[in-house]
């Protein structure tokens, strides 16, 4: 809309530039939740099992209750390995690659639509925007209008 209203391209630029750097503050807010929730999980499990440590002791009198209290001890570090390095950690760096293709969508249109207020020639633009794209997706994407 402000390149239809004629607005000038540097303050467009100016306003498209912020709000991409705003929505990646904002996906680095989700994305730290879950480094933190990784980092810490085995931390977690670590204080667990000393909790479990510590009931097993507390009841070393009683030779039966050593196995089950062991287990219930051990276990508390298994869930914080098992939720750190295949549920948080994993999800954080989903999130990364997520935020990081659509901030490059998002600056590819900037571009475009930049060009495209400045009168630029079509071919020049097409290849302006093929630098945002892989090597072998420019590739494939030739193959695809050589057949058309």
């Amino acid at each position: 809309m402000l390149i239809v209203d004629g607005t000038d391209p540097e303050l467009v630029r100016n306003i498209l530039e912020t709000e991409l750097i705003f929505t990646e503050e904002r996906h680095g807010e989700g994305q730290g939740i879950f480094e933190t929730m990784g980092t810490f999980a085995p931390a977690f499990g670590m204080i667990g099992t000393l909790i479990g440590l510590i009931n097993m002791l507390k009841e070393l009198e009683d030779p039966s209750t050593v196995g089950p209290n062991m287990s219930v001890a051990l276990i508390t570090t298994f869930y914080g390995a098992v939720l750190a390095n295949l549920i948080f950690l994993p999800v954080a760096n989903k999130l990364k690659g997520r935020s990081k293709k659509e901030l490059a969508k998002k600056e590819m249109m900037v571009e475009g639509l930049l060009s495209i207020q400045a009168g630029e020639n079509p071919r020049i633009i097409e290849e302006k925007l093929k630098t945002f794209i892989a090597p072998q997706f420019r590739e494939r994407e030739a193959a695809m209008e050589s057949e058309e």
